[in-house]
């Protein structure tokens, strides 16, 4: 695969070593750095998005959130599949717009959603999928580190969508990935001195509620994930700061196990996993775990939130026709 990886900020520096991992060939282009990054990694750089795109096949967005929906735009209409970091777009109709754009011109586009692919998240999504905790009734789902001070836009919420759009939609996604569609949304935030905080209650079809928890901390606040799943039969637990496995509270162990805990082997960069299998699926292969449908429904979340905290009442999400 040739790919042309657009932008030179952090995401590209697990992006790059997963593709030179897989075998392909990179060129990078990014209106800065992209000289730097490609001297550190050995690949090509070129002096414009129109020479990238001469040269690939894939073009893999790791630029800031507002350049999104253009680049994706862009990059569909020169006839290349494209890959985009979260969120794909600032709004649900741009997303919907780069889908109908995708089918249009044959060409898949695919939004890299990483935390489907980290093993934690991902075992227990199989794991609430087999019933090994019953039906889940409560989750709770946190994500906690500094606020991105080292690029101004995150502090535009106009650009960035704020703790919600750009770092609590991977929660958001994950909660209706494990529990199901999303009927209401209430949500709240704080911000003070530098820092960002917020709520957000999701209302399940199914009548399970989901507490996402987003924090934007204090230069050096130390970068930590946890969730708790709560179902009829027992409980599954993760706290990144304790253990990076998962904890069953079941009442007693696992038929046929000798242990509560499942191996959950994190050896592999969640993002060479999930290139691996957009790689795939542009060649043939199988539909990954994240499909446009759930992209665009995290943005629909995300902004619904957002919309909350502006107005101070719920906010109705109930689409039909989209799957959990």
């Amino acid at each position: 695969m040739n790919i042309g990886l657009i932008g030179a900020g952090g995401i590209t520096h697990v992006h790059i070593p997963a593709w030179l991992a897989l075998g392909a060939r990179v060129t990078v282009f990014s209106l800065e750095g992209a000289a730097a990054v490609a001297a550190q990694y050995g690949i090509d750089a070129v002096d414009s998005l129109d020479e990238l795109l001469e040269r690939c096949d894939v073009v893999d967005i790791c630029t800031p959130t507002p350049t999104h929906y253009r680049l994706a735009e862009r990059a569909l209409r020169a006839g290349k599949h494209v890959i985009c970091e979260k969120p794909i777009a600032l709004c649900a109709a741009d997303a919907d717009t780069l889908a109908e754009l995708a089918a249009f011109v044959g060409k898949q586009l695919h939004p890299a959603h990483v935390v489907r692919y980290f093993a934690e998240y991902a075992l227990a999504h199989k794991a609430v999928g087999a019933g090994t905790i019953g039906e889940p009734a409560i989750l709770r789902f946190s994500r906690i580190g500094e606020f991105p001070a080292w690029a101004s836009w995150f502090a535009d919420e106009a650009q960035s969508g704020g703790i919600v759009l750009d770092q609590m939609i991977h929660d958001l996604d994950i909660a209706r990935w494990i529990a199901g569609e999303v009927i209401e949304i209430y949500a709240v935030k704080h911000v003070a001195s530098g820092c960002e905080t917020a709520q957000v209650v999701l209302t399940h079809e199914s009548g399970a509620l989901s507490y996402v928890t987003g924090v934007w901390g204090a230069p050096g606040t130390t970068f930590a994930t946890s969730f708790s799943i709560a179902g009829s039969k027992g409980v599954l637990n993760h706290d990144s700061k304790s253990d990076a496995s998962l904890r069953f509270d079941l009442g007693a162990p696992l038929p046929g196990a000798h242990s509560q805990r499942p191996d959950t082997s994190l050896g592999e960069s969640p993002y060479l996993t999930e290139l691996r299998e957009f790689a795939a699926a542009i060649e043939g292969g199988a539909a990954p775990r994240v499909s446009l449908g759930d992209a665009s429904r995290a943005v629909e979340l995300a902004v619904a939130a957002n919309e909350s905290i502006a107005s101070g009442r719920s906010v109705s999400v109930i689409r039909h026709g989209v799957s959990a």
